[in-house]
């Protein structure tokens, strides 16, 4: 396996990212072969009409990298949009979308390239079926890591195991000086040709300030206790059901299909398949008006176990939150995901008469 290091990227010209000499120097060499998807600042697009979202986006100049502080939406967006065109169809036929056709670098945080992994079995290995649109698109990616600085007050990878990964084909450090390169894929070994060498290797945070404690569920009485408790109904007061959490997670897969209709005949359009959240009203509405979570507090519960017991009961290994912390950073009511998990498992050891551990709300009402 070829393995090269740069003490900095600032003087490539030929080389897979940008030359910071010139200020905005393009991205050469890969510049026609591959897709580039990175986090990018997007100014005066936020929550806020005064502040800014940053999100992934195909970038051209080295500068418009952000690597200071996390995106506000995942990496997922790449590979799951929110919006996809699925197929076409006409009064006698259709026609499926078509796939991407170049090669997709994406820059990721080690969190978000684990999050990856959960989709896969979800889209991949779930009941025997491939999503084709997720396949195809997935065959094309590969995953530059971005070397994680530390995060910040939401982030808790380390207690889900989610901290480190070896799942990339090169790995970058930023810093105001430049960057350093660790290559691990011969595809991108003719980029770096000639370049000088360090021994660089990628470094993962190894602890959070933010730490969560996840409860064992698998006994069903406790699930079943856990179930009617009444912490879950201080979300029927706090949560709005607006769907950013979902929205905004590294992990979450639900959708629905929305019918396009071009023009006035209504049997030539197309088919999308749009992000659905768990947390909206009406998600699991059936035939009949009859819904199974109807209050924001039940919907809340359902998130939750979700995230931290049904996923692992399914596949044997892993819980499908991998830390990342930005639901808890784009919810408007600032309810924090680490907070109830903690609240959870201080629950679970008090219905089972053990002293649990001292509630963190960081942040958070």
């Amino acid at each position: 396996m070829f393995k090269e290091n740069l003490t900095q990227l600032g003087g490539i010209q030929h080389g897979l990212l940008a030359e910071r000499r010139t200020g905005r120097g393009r991205f050469a060499g890969a510049q026609t072969e591959l897709q580039r998807l990175c986090p990018e600042r997007f100014p005066k697009q936020g929550r806020y009409s005064d502040t800014d979202v940053i999100k992934y986006a195909e970038v051209e100049h080295y500068e418009d990298i952000v690597w200071q502080v996390k995106s506000d939406y995942p990496a997922k967006e790449v590979l799951t949009p929110i919006q996809q065109a699925i197929f076409y169809f006409t009064e006698d036929e259709y026609r499926a979308s078509k796939g991407p056709k170049k090669p997709i670098l994406i820059l990721a945080r080690p969190c978000d390239i684990n999050a990856q992994h959960v989709q896969a079995k979800i889209y991949a290995g779930n009941g025997g079926y491939t999503d084709l649109y997720y396949e195809r698109m997935r065959e094309k990616v590969k995953f530059a890591l971005m070397e994680c600085n530390g995060g910040d007050d939401t982030c808790f990878c380390v207690s889900m195991g989610t901290n480190k990964t070896d799942d990339y084909s090169l790995a970058l450090k930023f810093s105001d000086e430049g960057v350093q390169v660790q290559v691990t894929d011969e595809t991108f070994a003719p980029y770096f040709e000639g370049m000088p060498q360090a021994g660089y290797t990628p470094a993962f945070v190894e602890e959070n300030e933010l730490k969560v404690t996840v409860p064992d569920l698998d006994d069903k009485a406790v699930r079943l206790a856990l179930k009617s408790h009444p912490m879950w109904k201080e979300f029927d007061g706090r949560c709005i059901s607006c769907g950013a959490c979902t929205v905004a997670c590294s992990t979450c897969t639900c959708f629905t299909t929305r019918d396009v209709i071009y023009g006035d005949n209504p049997e030539v359009g197309e088919r999308r398949r749009v992000t659905a959240s768990c947390q909206i009203a009406g998600f699991d509405q059936m035939a009949g008006q009859r819904e199974f979570r109807s209050t924001a507090g039940e919907r809340m519960r359902y998130k939750v176990l979700h995230k931290f017991h049904d996923y692992k009961a399914r596949f044997g290994e892993g819980h499908m939150c991998v830390g990342c912390g930005r639901c808890t950073h784009r919810c408007p009511e600032l309810i924090s995901i680490s907070a109830t998990v903690n609240k959870v498992n201080a629950a679970v050891n008090e219905d089972q008469g053990r002293p649990g551990p001292a509630v963190r709300r960081r942040g958070t009402k």
